[in-house]
């Protein structure tokens, strides 16, 4: 994360830094209250609803994976340009990072976000952080944001890997029968119809890449999408079913044993940890049904390849101003 000055951008697509941008996490039990406030701002979130989720990061510490995870995908990667990292909800905050980039004489940076398909959340969202850490800073960088990766073969590989890994790890006696269960964080069924350039984006990414990773690893072994996370008021529409509703559904059908694979998430978050790990977890346990859970991309060499390969290729073309539009501005 060193200065660039004097730096030649080389085979880098005239890139002379990279910016990882993700979305941050608490790394003590004083910090996960003001984070969380960050995530929800402006958003008219109970105060009981923050509590509640302040509590699933007490329970572990009050300190969630993702930026332990960010610094070590940071370690691993094997770029010819100085890295830098900003996020949108902790420290090191976007704005913050942006100013030491045009402080260290960046010129022009690659944006790698840790979100691998499009939706307001994880795309323009982060596009916009981007452009606001740009504007707070006179004379910084131009950033352009790397391409979406949900079908890049390293990212494929690396889960298909952690999911082989994952189906070894159940008994031998239910293997053969296991069902392959895909997850993602819910997003609200309107930001899903408006993801992308004509709508559906999300979904139809997601399934495309639990498709592929289907493809490296049983061909022929069935498999779900379903989804995980919700945090909307009930009378709102999310993405269904829920990971947990789909479990009960699956045990009644009688499949034997299921292998959870997070493929909605590149690193571990408190999702990942809490909602698969704890609750959905538990309830396999209870309903004596054997569950395993493949590990997410994290600093798989693929995967850290893959930074490496997209850095070098030539720039994107820009997202029009009409794809995955925040929800204040989606149609009714």
């Amino acid at each position: 994360m060193g200065s660039t000055t004097g730096y030649d951008a080389g085979d880098n697509a005239g890139y002379d830094a990279l910016l990882v941008v993700s979305f941050g996490g608490p790394e003590g039990p004083e910090d996960v209250m003001p984070f969380l406030e960050n995530v929800v701002r402006g958003r008219g979130v109970p105060r009981e609803r923050l509590l509640e989720v302040e509590a699933h990061y007490q329970r572990f510490g009050g300190v969630s994976p993702i930026n332990r995870q960010c610094r070590e995908l940071i370690d691993a990667l094997e770029v010819d340009v100085p890295v830098y990292w900003g996020n949108r909800n902790w420290h090191p905050f976007l704005e913050d990072t942006v100013r030491r980039m045009k402080e260290d004489g960046v010129r022009r940076a690659a944006a790698f976000v840790t979100a691998a398909y499009r939706s307001y959340s994880s795309c323009r969202q982060y596009l916009d952080d981007i452009a606001r850490a740009r504007a707070a800073v006179p004379g910084a960088p131009e950033i352009v944001k790397l391409r979406h990766y949900y079908d890049h073969p390293g990212f494929v590989a690396a889960m298909a890997d952690h999911t082989r890994q994952a189906l070894a790890a159940l008994p031998e006696d239910v293997r053969t029968g296991a069902r392959l269960v895909f997850t993602a964080h819910s997003i609200p069924v309107s930001m899903a119809r408006t993801a992308g350039p004509s709508g559906g984006a999300y979904e139809a990414e997601l399934r495309e890449t639990a498709r592929l990773v289907v493809e490296q690893v049983d061909a022929g072994r069935a498999w779900d999408l379903v989804w995980q996370s919700r945090s909307g008021p009930p009378q709102v529409p999310w993405l269904e079913p829920d990971v947990c509703d789909h479990l009960e559904a699956l045990h009644a059908e009688g499949v034997p044993a299921v292998t959870l694979v997070p493929i909605g998430f590149v690193s571990d978050h408190m999702e990942v940890v809490y909602d698969l790990d704890t609750e959905a977890a538990g309830l396999a346990g209870k309903l004596g049904m054997p569950l395993t859970r493949a590990a997410t991309a994290g600093t798989h060499p693929r995967f850290v390849s893959m930074v490496a390969e997209l850095l070098a290729e030539p720039a994107p073309a820009p997202c029009p101003g009409t794809c995955c539009p925040a929800p204040a501005r989606r149609p009714a």
